[in-house]
């Protein structure tokens, strides 16, 4: 893994083409064959770069991670939006683009935006929802010690897919 040339940072006004560029590859290679496609291409289309800008607008936690001065991945986080669950922080998207994958970088990214819920929410842990059918995620949230916390479903246009919740609880001093 190269980390010489790797930056991890908040979002920035300047940074919203590139972050509607890589949702939209890293949703198509992670979802196309999963969501149906006219629904994964409404769900790709609404992100556009003025999209990116009015979540930054509205104080939407974005963090870039940057690999020689390029952004490559972000992730989006906050306060848990699954009340049945400890956990007080969760990710709501980690993406990494296609041709970045692999090698480190969603490591990178996970653990820096772990760290930073622990600073605003101490002790309170994190939580992510995958799509169950998405293996790769699966796989990857297991390898960074995720332990299978719960399950819900999703509904994509005239389909349910279930979600596999995964949670590292905090601290409990």
């Amino acid at each position: 893994m190269m980390t010489d040339h790797v930056d991890v940072r908040p979002a920035t006004q300047s940074d919203c083409h590139d972050l509607a560029e890589i949702h939209a590859l890293a949703w198509y290679g992670a979802y196309q064959g999963l969501l149906q496609g006219v629904e994964l291409q409404r769900l790709v289309a609404r992100r556009t770069a003025d999209w990116w800008q009015g979540a930054l607008h509205r104080g939407v936690n974005i963090t870039v991670l940057e690999v020689l001065g390029k952004p490559a991945g972000y992730a989006t986080f906050g306060t848990s939006r699954l009340s049945a669950l400890p956990e007080g922080g969760e990710i709501y998207e980690l993406y990494i683009r296609p041709d970045h994958q692999g090698l480190g970088f969603g490591r990178q990214l996970f653990l820096a935006v772990r760290k930073d819920l622990a600073a605003r929410q101490p002790h309170n842990g994190l939580a992510v929802q995958v799509l169950s059918e998405n293996q790769p995620a699966r796989n990857f949230y297991r390898a960074l010690g995720g332990k299978l916390a719960a399950s819900s479903s999703y509904r994509s246009g005239d389909t349910t897919h279930d979600l596999s919740i995964y949670a590292w609880p905090g601290d409990t001093r």
